[in-house]
């Protein structure tokens, strides 16, 4: 089974292409400088680079020229799109509503929609890349898999800020925390490297790149995360 997996940005698109019953890599991708002069793709596969100078005025333009690029004889890893099982997307926010990944429908792209207020510049283009796949592959199964899914299981006395409560009730301002699938993905491979049951441990686990966060987890659910609001809204511990 093979899966194709996106993350949209305001103006760009990282993909892979996953085998999933061997867990390899067949190609990745990076498109850049969508709705700008100069926009361009850098497609690897193979252990090989290939950089395509191409217009995308768009996510669905920018979307059909790498859906060409791996069904192409040169440059592809599938024969046709009929080999594709489904289509992964990686959403930034999930609010209070997902607490684990959803196949997209009309009733969970509204709500990824509504969530589009906590994370202004990243949820939008989230829904520009599934509104584009709708267009040109409608009938292919598509997941949205959410960056603060993980944390949904903090406590509510941790997750409440210390602010009139109105402001949650209101506008649902509150720590959500971020970085969820790396935190849930290595977690579960530092349970499997030392050879126990995850539900036996307690994990603290740093998440370290251009964003960086860590995390609390007990018996394999978050019980506290650095992030908060947004990436940029910080616990400080010890006070």
């Amino acid at each position: 089974m093979k899966i194709l997996v996106l993350n949209s940005g305001s103006s760009s698109l990282k993909y892979q292409v996953i085998d999933m019953e061997t867990e390899k890599m067949l190609a990745k991708g990076y498109f850049e400088r969508i709705g700008q002069p100069n926009s361009f793709l850098t497609h690897k596969v193979n252990g090989q680079s290939h950089k395509f100078e191409h217009p995308a005025r768009n996510h669905e333009k920018a979307i059909e020229f790498v859906l060409s690029r791996l069904v192409n004889e040169n440059y592809g890893v599938i024969k046709n799109l009929g080999e594709l099982a489904g289509i992964g997307h990686r959403v930034v926010h999930g609010g209070e509503k997902f607490s684990d990944s959803v196949i997209i429908t009309n009733e969970v792209l509204e709500e990824i929609k509504k969530c589009s207020d906590l994370a202004p510049l990243h949820n939008p283009a989230c829904i520009r890349g599934i509104e584009a796949c709708k267009k040109i592959v409608p009938n292919m199964k598509m997941v949205a898999v959410f960056d603060t899914a993980f944390h949904q299981t903090i406590e509510k006395e941790k997750y409440i800020y210390p602010i009139p409560y109105r402001y949650y009730e209101k506008y649902g301002i509150r720590k959500y925390g971020f970085h969820g699938t790396s935190h849930q993905y290595v977690s579960h491979r530092v349970a499997e490297i030392m050879g126990k049951d995850i539900k036996e441990l307690k994990i603290v686990n740093c998440h370290l790149g251009q964003g960086c966060s860590v995390c609390g987890i007990k018996n394999g659910k978050s019980v506290e995360t650095s992030m908060g609001l947004t990436p940029l809204g910080r616990n400080s511990y010890g006070k």
